[in-house]
Parts: C-alpha cells; structure tokens; sequence
C-alpha cells in the first residue's frame, strides 16, 4: 500500500483506531509485565523470609554463598 502523506499513513486506510490501539495495547502489556513480575518476585521472597523467619531460621543475606551456588 502507498501513502502520500503522513496523514494517510496514520488513518490506515480508515482502519487506524483498531491498528493504532492494537500496538497501543502491545505496548502496555509489554511495559506492564516486567514491572508486575518484579513486585510478584519481592512478593515471593518476602513470604519465604516471613516463613523462614517463622521456623527460627537465619535469614540469609542477598548475596549469600548458597544462593549463588544454587544450593538450599
């Protein structure tokens, strides 16, 4: 498809609000993931120190050995 002017090429041919909400939409789902899955990890690990915590376990530290080392 050819356009003339920027203006045709954003009405898309009369299709613009569904071309131009779908990426509207990608968009937010994309920008909007990273963040959910950040504050759902803390979630997480904030439970496991409660529960730690609970059994009278250490807490370990962010950057402890058996973290890195991959071991429990």
């Amino acid at each position: 498809m050819q356009w003339h002017s920027a203006a045709q090429f954003f009405a898309m041919g009369g299709y613009a609000p569904y071309v131009w909400g779908s990426f509207g939409l990608c968009a937010v789902a994309m920008l909007a993931e990273p963040l959910l899955l950040r504050r759902r990890h803390r979630q997480v690990e904030d439970s496991l120190r409660r529960r730690r915590a609970a059994e009278g376990a250490p807490a370990p530290t962010r950057w402890s050995a058996s973290r890195l080392e991959g071991t429990r």
